[in-house]
């Protein structure tokens, strides 16, 4: 009598069973954190021993990718011929041996305005964009020359020929004119330059642009929505008491701790100020 031989079970490949884990985990926000200081004036009073203490805390609070410095780092326009040098020299190495391999940039401010060749000599470019460190060239970041209260022609080229493909944060001295702000009158852009800003860039860039840095006014101050007509997703920050120069030590001296975070295709930039006294 022959045995009977039961038919085996196919087993079922393991993909079928289960879905893969890595289609089950929802993909981590990226986060990149980078600080942001403004006016500086390292050559006034005793602004570069203040800059020297500040600038390591800004950068040793957290992962930092990237520094920002927007203007009048240096006091340099009030000793042309004499101290500017120095001043940049001063303001350079501090940067230098603080950051060690992170990146920075600086834009240049009103106090710079008079010592151009200089400031290109040590801080490079006064307008240009770049690739936003961590993010693989998905945003750029832009730094325009308003140092004397209106832009360049080249800054205002930059802005007409912004890419839709990419998302932007940008820095300049000078704060825009937006409803709201608190900043000294005689230290904010005219209407007209405002007006002039914000109408050349393109219509299908202004959702790409993520926030704005600016300066000048020696505090803090920002505005999280419709800074402008057609610009309902943009940022604008205020951050320009990181020396002594006007500057309380009340808790207004400070830096802004700034992430930008990139979760699919979706794209934030925030910026809290730090107290530093």
């Amino acid at each position: 009598m022959k045995r009977q031989v039961k038919p085996s079970r196919k087993r079922r490949p393991a993909s079928r069973l289960q879905p893969k884990r890595s289609l089950i985990l929802k993909a981590k926000a990226q986060i990149i954190n980078f600080a942001v200081i403004g006016d500086s004036h390292v050559g006034y009073g005793n602004s570069s021993s203040i800059f020297r203490n500040l600038l390591p805390k800004a950068v040793n609070s957290g992962n930092k990718r990237f520094v920002i410095f927007g203007g009048d780092n240096t006091q340099a326009g009030a000793n042309y011929g004499n101290n500017a040098n120095a001043y940049y020299k001063d303001f350079k190495d501090t940067v230098t041996s603080t950051l060690g391999s992170i990146p920075y940039k600086a834009s240049i401010g009103n106090w710079e305005a008079s010592t151009q060749s200089l400031f290109t000599q040590y801080l490079g470019a006064v307008e240009g964009q770049m690739n936003f460190p961590g993010t693989q060239g998905k945003v750029k970041y832009v730094w325009l020359n308003c140092a004397l209260g209106r832009f360049t022609p080249g800054s205002i080229n930059l802005l007409r020929n912004l890419d839709d493909s990419f998302y932007y944060i940008i820095d300049f001295h000078w704060p825009l004119k937006v409803s709201g702000i608190t900043v000294d009158p005689t230290h904010v852009l005219s209407a007209s330059e405002t007006n002039k800003f914000f109408s050349s860039i393109p219509t299908k860039v202004r959702d790409k642009v993520l926030a704005i840095f600016t300066h000048h006014g020696h505090l803090f101050y920002r505005k999280l929505s419709n800074i402008y007509p057609g610009y309902n997703k943009t940022k604008f920050f205020v951050c320009g008491c990181s020396g002594e120069y006007k500057c309380k030590t009340n808790g207004d001296r400070g830096y802004y701790n700034a992430t930008l975070s990139i979760n699919g295709t979706t794209f934030n930039v925030d910026a809290f100020k730090v107290a530093v006294t």
